[in-house]
């Protein structure tokens, strides 16, 4: 149905809710705002939008053609505007609603609210640490969710379910994500990170003045709609399903990130955690919108300042909770290297941005990280790098050797690094023989994109190959990358992560007898 390119007297329907954007534009927020109250509502339900900008007549209808929202009807008095918009199609009314029932109109709202950044005055020192012995074995960070977590997370993130309610549901996953570690054998356990809608931008939905919005969404915030439409088809990304971080306010942590998946976690069991956080890198690229035509920081300096704020503050109070080991997942850094400069926009591993100089990006990437672990202890800390995990095509991700970011490695104020080899697209591990010999290297062995399960001669084969090129004493053993980094889109199912990780430990097993 087309939608209506003429005011009406009135509206024939009464709104379950209704926003008050003022002269707020499409670009200038007031799409942040529409999403933050339609989410909630049932398909067909009615939101109102009040505005008093001109360029919304235009915008409006323009963005519900691209997110399959019907406007209903609109209507201008004077100066002041408003729109109907029905979540998805619009089917009608029954009568009494359509005839303004009791109670079927809200009050009105006004959601521009900035929440305080929080910074606090000191932070706390880490614990004691936890000793990972060489050859352990641990996951990279991510498990594959069940069916009805992921029915929960959605209506989460669409504002369906109450936090407590969602939080209630997860902690059963994460119950079931851990004991299958541990089952398979695993010395070091992540919570799966069940909580998270990918690995990275979950961070967008918990810091403050941050939001969690469709990729079509933007498209009616850029510069250049008809461009990032093209960009967006160019790179096969479902923009009404995937949710992208927009920063719309001075970042703050007035909550934790992640605090609260250790502490849950550490009451199911003994062993040492790990807690993956998105790298400053990774993060400052996926919330620099370059595209946007109304953005809360003057540059990516200003905002990736903020960035390597939030994540210090977190990276503290997780050492300070018992972490084992806290780890930086920068998988972009292998399209900065890989990558053309200057080509057109990047999904790479969700991180939504522009493709720039290598050698200035690394350069910028590395002093965003000595940044975010100044003082803290190396030997707790963890770099993951690989080359996109969104999908099992192993043809869709990048490929090319260690070579061009040993520098970067090798520098990293981090003792651990998880990085994915047993891929051909990883190159040959014996290029890592070039790093200092006081990092400790996660190699992955096995490919968790693939169906099968690596026998465990296989395996093992590999693990002896990384002992004659690096050493057993430096050495932790891996998959070669989550197991679902992106919830609704995970690369092996439960039972498969579960026995490649059991594959690892039998493998590992066996070489530890041979070397007693």
């Amino acid at each position: 149905m087309d939608p209506p390119t003429d005011p009406a007297g009135r509206h024939a329907h009464e709104p379950d809710v209704s926003l008050d954007g003022g002269d707020l534009d499409c670009g200038g927020g007031l799409l942040l705002l529409i999403r933050r109250h339609i989410d909630p509502l049932e398909p067909g339900g009615l939101l109102e939008i009040l505005s008093t900008d001109s360029t919304v007549e235009v915008e409006l209808p323009a963005w519900c053609r691209l997110t399959g929202n019907e406007l209903v009807s609109w209507t201008k008095h004077g100066g002041r505007r408003s729109f109907l918009v029905s979540k998805g199609a619009f089917a009608g009314r029954s009568e009494a609603a359509a005839a303004g029932a009791p109670g079927a109109r809200a009050g009105t709202t006004d959601a521009r609210v900035h929440v305080p950044v929080t910074i606090p005055r000191s932070l706390p020192r880490p614990a004691t640490r936890r000793e990972i012995a060489p050859l352990s074995v641990l996951g990279v960070g991510s498990w594959p969710r069940p069916g009805w977590l992921l029915r929960a997370l959605h209506d989460r993130l669409g504002g369906r379910l109450a936090e407590a309610d969602f939080e209630a549901t997860a902690d059963d996953s994460v119950r079931l994500a851990v004991a299958a570690q541990l089952r398979a054998g695993a010395d070091v356990v992540t919570d799966g990170e069940q909580r998270r809608d990918n690995y990275a931008s979950f961070a967008g939905g918990r810091l403050d003045n941050c939001q969690l919005i469709p990729l079509s969404d933007l498209t009616a915030m850029v510069g250049d709609p008809a461009e990032f439409e093209r960009e967006l088809r160019m790179l096969d990304v479902p923009a009404s399903e995937v949710r992208h971080p927009v920063v719309y306010g001075a970042l703050g942590r007035s909550r934790p990130l992640a605090v609260h998946e250790l502490e849950f976690a550490a009451t199911l069991t003994d062993a040492p955690l790990k807690v993956a956080l998105p790298g400053p890198y990774l993060l400052t690229r996926m919330m620099w919108l370059d595209c946007l035509t109304d953005r809360p920081y003057e540059s990516r300096e200003d905002l990736a300042r903020d960035v390597v704020r939030v994540l210090r503050e977190e990276t503290h109070f997780l050492l300070a909770s018992g972490a084992a080991l806290v780890q930086f997942d920068e998988p972009v850094l292998t399209e900065v290297v890989y990558g053309s400069p200057g080509a057109a926009r990047s999904f790479m591993c969700g991180a939504l941005s522009e493709r720039l100089e290598s050698d200035p990006e690394l350069e910028f990437a590395a002093g965003l990280l000595d940044e975010v672990v100044r003082g803290l202890p190396a030997e707790s800390l963890a770099l993951h790098v690989c080359r996109g995990n969104w999908t099992p095509d192993e043809s869709a991700a990048l490929a090319g050797d260690y070579r061009p970011l040993l520098g970067f490695l090798g520098r990293a104020p981090v003792e651990t690094l998880f990085l994915e080899l047993s891929t051909p697209r990883a190159g040959e591990i014996a290029v890592l023989r070039e790093l200092p010999a006081d990092k400790r290297i996660g190699v992955g062995v096995v490919n968790q994109k693939l169906e099968t399960v690596e026998a465990v001669g296989e395996v093992r084969r590999r693990i002896e190959r990384a002992i004659g090129l690096l050493g057993a004493d430096r050495l932790l053993l891996t998959p070669d990358c989550g197991f679902a980094t992106f919830a609704d889109n995970p690369v092996a199912s439960s039972g498969v992560a579960e026995a490649k990780l059991r594959s690892i430990v039998e493998a590992r097993d066996l070489v530890r007898a041979d070397r007693s």
